[in-house]
């Protein structure tokens, strides 16, 4: 969920469980220690916070940041540990506003962001000094079986659909990296692909009614209908299978001798 654009929790529910599988699980353990206080941006409903915490010894205070009032009062109330909220957009947030965080986490947010929006999260996560883990950035890479002789055409106009507005979409993780590395923070990238099919049907479902649907709004002269007919019967016979490609990022201060 971002902060810059708002998503319906009922889509935020259906997904959940596939975030949880999907994301890594190397990234928590670069952040042990770092749970006192962490700002998770973006917040949702909460998904974060309820995968995170098991998975961070330590994990004390949650600072959920998001635009929608309804979505901070879902999270708060659902997550595992004392929470406050605080109702922002990224563009209008400011270190001042996250003081005494010692973690800043988000998923499914970078690519939702404008180039300017990305280094103004950079500039912020160097002026708090401290790590970062953003879950679930999408890399424009989707997989699907059995093939068809469409599938590339729509997962071009799919990512060029991403990118609507000045929005990264696939850009995201290769662009902040890059941006952080200038800034003198280390940055690891952890694989977290969601698995669609049979075993998330109604996730499988939506999913591919939104990426045709995108795909179809970007480029209108695709047969659209077709398309998704056939994929819609693959799914309902269970023989259709997705890898949407995804990373993980750890985002780590310099190493000690780089500060000296």
């Amino acid at each position: 969920m971002s902060i810059a654009e708002g998503f319906a929790p009922e889509w935020l529910a259906l997904r959940e469980n596939a975030d949880a599988e999907a994301r890594a699980t190397g990234p928590p353990t670069l952040v042990y220690g770092h749970g006192a206080l962490v700002a998770d941006l973006g917040c949702g409903t909460g998904s974060m916070a309820r995968w995170l915490v098991p998975r961070l010894p330590g994990s004390g205070r949650w600072l959920l940041v998001d635009r929608d009032p309804e979505l901070l009062d879902l999270a708060r109330r659902s997550v595992p540990v004392p929470a406050r909220t605080l109702e922002a957009d990224l563009d209008t947030l400011r270190p001042g506003d996250l003081h005494g965080v010692s973690l800043v986490v988000a998923s499914a947010l970078l690519d939702l962001l404008t180039e300017d929006q990305a280094v103004h999260l950079a500039r912020i996560l160097v002026d708090l000094g401290c790590p970062a883990l953003f879950a679930l950035t999408v890399l424009g890479r989707v997989e699907l079986w059995p093939a068809d002789p469409w599938d590339g055409e729509f997962a071009a106009a799919f990512d060029a659909h991403q990118r609507r507005g000045g929005r990264l979409g696939p850009d995201a993780a290769p662009l902040l990296t890059e941006v952080l590395h200038r800034m003198g923070r280390r940055v690891r990238h952890f694989p977290s692909p969601w698995h669609l099919g049979p075993r998330h049907p109604d996730l499988t479902e939506a999913w591919l009614r939104g990426w045709v649907g995108a795909a179809a709004e970007h480029h209108p002269a695709l047969p659209a209908r077709a398309y998704l007919e056939r994929r819609l019967a693959e799914h309902a016979e269970g023989r259709l299978h997705a890898t949407v490609h995804h990373t993980d990022l750890a985002v780590l201060p310099p190493e000690p001798s780089a500060r000296a």
